[in-house]
Parts: C-alpha cells; structure tokens; sequence
C-alpha cells in the first residue's frame, strides 16, 4: 500500500514545474537563458499560411481559453467570429527631430528666389496590431535666421512678417507618400513671427494634434515645415534643435 502511495504522488511533484535549461524552475514552464526561444510549427508559414506570410513577424493572440492562435478572429478558442480585446498604448518619443550637425535641428531655407517652401523634417516609422484610432501630439521648438543656419545666426532687422505652419501625412504600409496621402495635412498649427530693428534670437514652441483611422500594419509620420515669407526676403528655420517630443496613442 505504501509503494502504491509513492507512485500516485510522486509524478504530481515532478510536473509541478519544468524548467529547460535550469534545474530550478520559478514558473510552471521556465526557460532559461538570455537567446531562449519557443517555436510553434504549426504557427509557421509553411502550417499557417493565411496568417504568416513568411516575411514579416505575424502578431500572436491570446483567445479566452489561453490558446496562442495568429488569427485575430478566433474570439473564444473554441470557433471563429471574435473580436479582438481593445488596445491601448502610449509611445512617447523624445527628440524625434535629428539635432544636425550645427545642433539647430533640422533646417530649411526659404530663399529669396521663392516665397513659399515646403520641407520635410522628421519621419517616424510605427505599427499598429490592428485597425485602430491614432492620436498624435507633437512639441518642436523653431528658432529663425535672416542668413542660413547652416553658418550663422543672423536676427531679422527688415520689419517683416513670416508665417511657419507644421503638419504631418501618414505613410500608410511605410511604402513612401502617394498623392492621395501627402494631400492630408494632419495636425495642422503654426505661428507668425514679425521682425523690427531690434529682433532678436530665440527658440519659441508649436504644439500640434491631429487624429484619423489606420489599418493594422507598418507606418510611419512624415513631418513637414511650410514657410511663407515677403518677397525677395530670406528667412532660414531650425526645426527642433532645443526640445522637441512626439507622442503617439494607438487605440480602438
């Protein structure tokens, strides 16, 4: 009877927690070490085709029986017709300008020959698991030159007035701006500036947010700066060399 006893209860303390590559396993599965990985064949491209492509990394869910499937419609584990639990997460990217080389940001040069420039400053590449809602606030600091920043810091004395407007397009699946999405100007704002003889130099803020739909994929924001200025003036812009942040909310 003993012997018996011993053989019940002994398998039920092996199995309690298995560790791979540990002899002293913390979770009911432990793998251990910094390259572990787990591989699921019937996840792969060759097994699941519909829903791994074999190129790019296919999301996982998790269905209410705790079941890993790549199909986003499988809602209960048991059949199909789900929904996907809501998402909800902040990316919150600081100095998303690059600096350049004269720490001023990233420049663009309104020159005499033309009253109207429009740049490209920054782009932002995201994903998205799903078709959702984007939010997007962005912060940059400008900080204008009446001769190009790329050499010197020169303050307006002409008694003139400057316009600079940021907005951002949506590259929709990263695959470079087509004409139907470089025509929406998301998040649209921006200031004037107007000179007298004594200007001076300094760093001033623009705020902006906009918002739209998206598909689930690869995306990316592209920033542009449009500059308005007098005829034959000359107005350079820094874009983001003191402080600049972007904040992306993704939800649905």
């Amino acid at each position: 009877m003993k012997k018996l006893l011993l053989t019940l209860i002994f398998p039920s303390m092996l199995c309690a927690q298995v560790g791979i590559g540990t002899t002293n396993p913390l979770s009911d599965l432990h793998i251990a070490g910094d390259t572990s990985t787990i591989r699921i064949e019937s996840l792969n491209a060759v097994n699941d085709p519909a829903n791994n492509d074999g190129i790019k990394p296919s999301p996982a869910y998790v269905t209410a029986l705790g079941d890993v499937t790549l199909d986003p419609n499988i809602g209960n584990g048991i059949g199909t017709g789900g929904n996907l639990s809501p998402i909800n997460f902040l990316m919150t990217i600081p100095n998303f300008i690059p600096d350049g080389a004269t720490n001023k940001g990233s420049i663009i040069n309104n020159t005499t020959l033309e009253t109207n420039k429009t740049g490209l400053f920054s782009i932002v590449p995201f994903t998205s698991p799903q078709a959702a809602l984007i939010e997007v606030k962005y912060s940059v600091t400008t900080i204008l030159s009446s001769t190009d920043l790329n050499t010197v810091m020169t303050p307006f004395n002409d008694i003139s007035t400057r316009a600079i407007k940021y907005y951002f397009s949506i590259d929709l699946n990263n695959d470079g701006l087509d004409a139907v999405e470089s025509s929406k100007k998301y998040g649209l704002n921006g200031q004037f500036y107007s000179s007298h003889s004594q200007g001076i130099l300094g760093y001033s803020f623009t705020n902006g947010h906009g918002y739209t739909n998206i598909p689930p994929g690869n995306h990316s924001l592209h920033f542009f700066a449009e500059i308005v200025d007098g005829e034959t003036k000359f107005t350079s812009v820094g874009i983001g060399g003191y402080s600049d942040t972007l904040k992306i909310r993704i939800y649905n």
